[in-house]
């Protein structure tokens, strides 16, 4: 909501809501439901702004997540760590929510504008192009470190400009300063920019404190590239000791 009352658009991550909110249902999938309209409703109490929510595709519950997306008029769902392939089938004729897909290359974007078109005469509203240094899941292999998110942008840009496209580009992974921002408009050509990370150690953040100081104290040798995340997916994040099993909804972890 602080974002979205700055004029930008504040995001609301669904995964794992269940564990947050699992006093309000017997069943983790039906609590994150529910705890996805909390969230929802919270932030309507706190803005008049555009409010979004991102939700990967990787998750066992994606269809229930989007669904309760659309149905609470969420203004937009971002949607990555997977091709959102058949996101536009959710939409109802009175559907208001605007879809946006998060990748890492060009040709991802081509797979989704062909099949969306193709399948459902939709287009992206927005693409959101994410480069290696993103924190969270990476679409990329392990040749990562290869790629770099300008030239990511340009390939993206040229093949709309190909096709005629009119959808706006954000860039994620790597935005840290207001120079960041800065430059990957004026110099790389997107239209804005996605943070994330930075948002971690403010006030609002639900993360314990000691949480927030290692992102707070972490130097760049902190950082690592692994495949911990159980999507399956590469993730770039910081090291961390050994976790012990914690036990959620009846599974250990």
């Amino acid at each position: 909501s602080a974002v979205a009352n700055a004029g930008g658009v504040g995001v609301i991550s669904a995964a794992g809501l269940g564990v947050i909110y699992k006093e309000l249902a017997s069943t983790f999938d039906e609590a994150c439901i529910l705890g996805l309209k909390e969230e929802l409703r919270k932030a309507r109490q706190k803005t008049k702004g555009i409010i979004g929510v991102n939700i990967m595709v990787a998750l066992t519950n994606f269809a229930d997540l989007v669904k309760t997306s659309i149905e609470e008029k969420a203004d937009v769902i971002f949607s990555g760590a997977g091709l959102p392939l058949n996101l536009p089938s959710f939409l109802n004729s009175d559907s208001t929510t605007k879809l946006v897909p998060i990748v890492s290359s060009a040709r991802a974007l081509k797979v989704i504008c062909r099949r969306w078109l193709g399948e459902y005469n939709y287009l992206p509203d927005a693409v959101v192009v994410e480069g290696p240094k993103a924190g969270g899941h990476l679409g990329f292999g392990e040749d990562w470190a290869e790629h770099n998110v300008e030239d990511i942008v340009r390939e993206v840009k040229a093949y709309l400009k190909e096709k005629g496209h009119d959808i706006p580009v954000f860039v994620a992974g790597g935005v840290f300063t207001g120079g960041d921002a800065t430059r990957m408009i004026e110099e790389v050509g997107a239209d804005g920019v996605q943070v994330a990370t930075r948002f971690v150690i403010t006030q609002e953040c639900g993360m314990p404190a000691a949480g927030k100081y290692a992102y707070l104290n972490a130097v760049e040798e902190d950082i690592e590239v692994n495949h911990l995340s159980p999507t399956g997916y590469l993730m770039r994040m910081l090291k961390n000791t050994p976790a012990k099993k914690m036990v959620v909804w009846g599974k250990a972890y």
